[in-house]
């Protein structure tokens, strides 16, 4: 993948291993996101495309009203789909 999915990716582990709360990874990847996607569009149209799906609308925007562990299992899910789609690819 590219620099920028790469990192967005790599903020998604970082939360989900514990290295940062759930109210810093809910600003930043909102943040973030809206910074990098057309940079991760370049690098891979459908995969970004796909990981915005995904881990914003259906990851971190539907996270609103589930409790902390909720949400992790939530991100961790969604986390996992993409990462079958980068070692599968698209079918």
């Amino acid at each position: 993948m590219g620099k920028n999915i790469d990192y967005m990716m790599g903020m998604v582990k970082d939360y989900l291993s514990g290295k940062i709360p759930r109210y810093i990874f809910e600003l930043d990847f909102q943040t973030e996101i809206l910074a990098r996607y057309k940079k991760m569009a370049r690098e891979d149209k459908d995969y970004a495309e796909y990981f915005y799906d995904m881990l914003s609308e259906a990851g971190v925007d539907a996270g609103d009203g589930l409790s902390d562990a909720e949400f992790k299992l939530l991100i961790r899910r969604q986390y996992n789909k993409i990462k079958s789609v980068a070692n599968e690819g698209f079918c």
